[in-house]
């Protein structure tokens, strides 16, 4: 009964634990000491009332719409808001003149706090352009999304990014404590019993994310047991397991967090790291991401960073995908992570992917260069006579099988030189195979005649 009286006392609608334990002090505010602790400029600007637009961009429940409000509070601004998932130009237009009345009013601009706003398109970005540049509003927005992609560059011009990190667990616990104690805002009527380690498993399953855990500290003190012998209620231990058995770590596909976890994975391959290999890759399955993406991943892997260092990788990559496909998930996964591990300690090479890069591009800029004449196949007597293929040495024919001081490439590009083996793996017998040819070639053309 005390849940149900609680959630009635607000204008008889239920306000969310989370939005009704918003701090109104800076004091209180739990998180992103970077940018709050004295003597950042983010704090220094609130603390002088020197606001300027800006965008906050960082993961759910890193308190984005929370702060904006406390600067607007601090500032003594109207605060205007917009959800770019619900709002149109319409909207904008309306927040626009509420903003101008209060100017006229107060001379004073208002805070416009826009969440989501990476869903706005072009044109309603646009919008608030002149608006940010004749002061009628200091703009606020919330993302997370990268901005360098989803926002336009004219309104990233006009507002300073600031990066909110995920709360630490000890913060996360911070936030619980202060919703259990409070008796106004937060729960502290019901007299809740709470242990450490109860405290500890929800900061834990949050994952940074101060919403989440508030949300679940709510449900789990619906779902608390009488205390024995006691007044109050218990929060068990079974309960936060079973309402923290649906989390799921932060992957978002397609979002920023799916490329940051991929480059995670690719970087830990190159860099030569098993265990942060299959971390990330263990990290990426568990967030909800295709496998066979993650397969196609690895097969690029084996090219790029491995290459002809160990050319089985390559094999092994496509082996383990072709498994993955027999077997499904959860059995083929196994064998992607076979694969991931043996990249991972395999020798490095990415001599394959450089030279690969360096041809394509000459490949585009060079024109539509004729192909030698000796390169040319000559199957008619006419092409004979005006020249095709005179000249060729066939390989077969010549020592070792090869035609040292002939040429491949266009005259411009006849020196080129992309692929360059590095001494690791089994580059290490091609890159002296290569230079002993190349040796031959250098000999056979100081011993050439003039013509």
């Amino acid at each position: 009964m005390a849940c149900q009286r609680r959630r009635l006392v607000v204008d008889a609608r239920y306000q969310p634990l989370a939005d009704r334990m918003r701090p109104s002090r800076l004091e209180d505010y739990a998180g992103q000491s970077h940018l709050l602790a004295d003597g950042k400029p983010l704090r220094a600007a609130i603390d002088q009332d020197r606001l300027h637009s800006m965008l906050f961009w960082g993961p759910p429940g890193t308190g984005k719409t929370t702060l904006a409000r406390l600067i607007a509070n601090y500032s003594g601004s109207a605060f205007e808001t917009l959800s770019a998932v619900l709002s149109g130009v319409k909207d904008i237009r309306l927040a626009v003149e509420h903003a101008n009345q209060h100017f006229n009013m107060t001379q004073k601009a208002s805070v416009l706090f826009v969440d989501e706003v990476h869903r706005f398109n072009k044109a309603q970005q646009d919008a608030f352009l002149p608006h940010i540049e004749n002061g009628t509003f200091v703009f606020i927005g919330a993302t997370t999304e990268n901005p360098s992609f989803e926002l336009n560059n004219a309104l990233l011009s006009r507002v300073r990014t600031y990066v909110l990190r995920s709360l630490t667990e000890e913060e996360i616990q911070t936030v619980l404590q202060r919703a259990i104690v409070d008796e106004v805002q937060g729960l502290g009527d019901l007299n809740l019993q709470v242990s450490d380690i109860v405290l500890e498993k929800i900061a834990t399953a949050a994952d940074g994310d101060a919403r989440r855990a508030l949300n679940w500290l709510e449900i789990a003190a619906d779902l608390a047991e009488p205390a024995e012998g006691e007044t109050g209620l218990v929060i068990t231990e079974k309960v936060i397991s079973e309402l923290a058995s649906e989390r799921s770590n932060r992957f978002d596909n397609k979002g920023d967090l799916f490329y940051e976890q991929i480059s995670a994975l690719h970087k830990s391959v190159r860099g030569s790291n098993p265990d942060g290999a299959l971390y990330w890759f263990c990290r990426m399955l568990d967030g909800g991401c295709d496998p066979h993406y993650v397969a196609r991943r690895i097969v690029r892997m084996a090219s790029e960073e491995v290459g002809n260092a160990d050319p089985r990788a390559l094999t092994l990559a496509l082996d383990a995908w072709q498994t993955y496909d027999r077997l499904g998930s959860p059995e083929g996964e196994l064998a992607l992570a076979q694969a991931v591990l043996y990249l991972a300690v395999a020798p490095k090479s990415n001599a394959a992917y450089t030279a690969y890069n360096q041809a394509r591009n000459d490949a585009s800029l060079s024109g539509s260069l004729d192909v030698p004449m000796h390169l040319r196949n000559a199957p008619t007597q006419l092409m004979q006579n005006i020249g095709f293929g005179e000249g060729y040495k066939y390989a077969h024919n010549e020592e070792d099988a090869y035609a040292a001081g002939e040429t491949y490439l266009p005259g411009p590009l006849e020196e080129r030189i992309y692929y360059e083996p590095v001494a690791r793996g089994l580059e290490i017998k091609i890159k002296d195979k290569l230079a002993a040819l190349r040796q031959k070639d250098a000999e056979a053309k100081a011993n050439k005649k003039p013509s």
